[in-house]
């Protein structure tokens, strides 16, 4: 603007055509119109009478505003004059576009210091895993888990249900990863053609040592062959700085019919899908043969009733899941077992499913060898059903137990390998 003024001052202003001939009088001679002074010559003698404009200068709240020299230029219209024509007003506005270019530039730092972004302490807490991935030739599954504050226990360590959901998790994802995973919950293309979906009817899990806050779990699962029409699948969780293995679990798994609710055979043509995955191998816990008593309310000692499902504790299959029959079990688990052991191993058989509107009763009895001194006892054992309360049987189970901070965390497994 500054530049704009100061050209303008050396334009020329227009006169009147009556000063044409002024070239040749004296200074002031001529008629001028200079911010609103005009000057013309007086009739009764040669000098110039000078008039000032009428109209007085405008006032804004009483302050007096002072109009500048070129605002006062006129085209004889009343129009006021355009601006003169300057090298420095016909430049382009720059400004809209370096307002564009510093956006770009800000967004494109923004981007770069997340990719970038590294912890600024060793010790913060960092996330390295993600979906898992196929080893092994294609045949175990690997994924990692970070164990969160809101999973552990009153013992600051993870809960029972937070290792089991590991489990099932990672049986889910080795299907998806493998490319087995159709429109059902862990069912492969040819299974949903056929509305059939996987059950588990046995598992035996061994905690050999349980994880606490922060620390970051590998989970290893594989699958084999059970009988004609069933499909083992194996886990081995250990941690994954030091590789000390903290759990081994062997489940049977069976197909039902969603629509019927009935077991069903393996097709032929669901075999070809998941045969190609099938490691060769022994269960990583040994099968406990012992088997597994019915109890009655009248050998139980530890009752508890009016169990119900919630809305959330339904799957996508539409019946309960099978870690929500762990957590009610233990609902009749005596307090003091609780308090001062820990679980160290459990044998469970489903017998059936229960619905969204089944009321159930856990029941439990400590073993004989149990019997006495709960608090000071060494090894505990408890046998467990969950029935519903007209009778039936959902789940029989087998429990040991351990003292709290126990050292013998009993043997460590390996992955299996395959053999011939």
């Amino acid at each position: 603007m500054v530049a704009t003024a100061a050209t303008s001052s050396f334009f020329p202003v227009t006169s009147s055509p009556d000063s044409s001939d002024s070239k040749n009088k004296k200074l002031g001679s001529g008629s001028t119109n200079l911010g609103g002074i005009k000057s013309k010559p007086s009739a009764s003698s040669g000098s110039l009478q000078v008039k000032a404009n009428a109209q007085a200068p405008p006032k804004i709240n009483g302050t007096t505003v002072v109009t500048s020299p070129v605002e006062g230029f006129k085209n004889e219209d009343g129009a006021g004059s355009p601006h003169p024509r300057t090298f420095i007003n016909q430049l382009p506005d720059w400004s809209m576009l370096l307002a564009a270019i510093t956006t770009i530039f800000l967004a494109a730092e923004k981007q770069w210091m997340m990719l970038d972004w590294k912890p600024r302490r060793p010790d913060m807490l960092i996330d390295p895993f993600g979906i898992g991935r196929i080893v092994q030739d294609g045949i175990v599954f690997r994924q990692n888990f970070s164990i969160r504050s809101y999973e552990i226990g009153a013992d600051r360590t993870a809960s029972i249900e937070t290792l089991m959901n590991h489990l099932q998790e990672t049986a889910i994802n080795h299907c998806k990863s493998a490319g087995l995973l159709g429109e059902g919950f862990g069912a492969t293309p040819e299974m949903c053609k056929k509305n059939l979906i996987w059950v588990v009817t046995r598992m035996q899990v061994v905690f050999d040592r349980y994880p606490t806050w922060g620390d970051v779990v590998q989970v290893d699962t594989w699958v084999s062959a059970s009988g004609k029409n069933g499909m083992r699948r194996d886990w081995l969780v250990s941690d994954s700085k030091t590789g000390e293995v903290l759990t081994r679990a062997s489940s049977v798994w069976v197909m039902m019919n969603k629509l019927t609710r009935r077991l069903s055979k393996i097709p032929e043509e669901v075999r070809g899908e998941i045969e190609p995955y099938f490691m060769n191998s022994d269960p990583v816990v040994a099968e406990d043969s012992r088997k597994l008593v019915k109890l009655d309310k009248s050998m139980a000692e530890h009752v508890r009733k009016g169990l119900t499902p919630r809305w959330s504790d339904l799957d996508v299959n539409q019946h309960v899941n099978n870690v929500k029959y762990i957590g009610w079990i233990l609902e009749s688990a005596p307090l003091p077992v609780l308090e001062t052991h820990e679980l160290s191993s459990m044998t469970l058989e489903y017998r059936r499913e229960c619905g969204r509107e089944s009321i159930l009763q856990s029941l439990t009895t400590v073993s004989d060898s149990s019997v006495g001194d709960l608090v000071n006892v060494g090894e505990i054992e408890c046998q467990h059903l969950l029935q519903l309360e007209e009778g039936s049987e959902i789940v029989r189970g087998r429990t040991q137990w351990r003292p709290k901070y126990a050292k013998s965390f009993g043997n460590v497994g390996q992955i299996p390998a395959e053999s011939a």
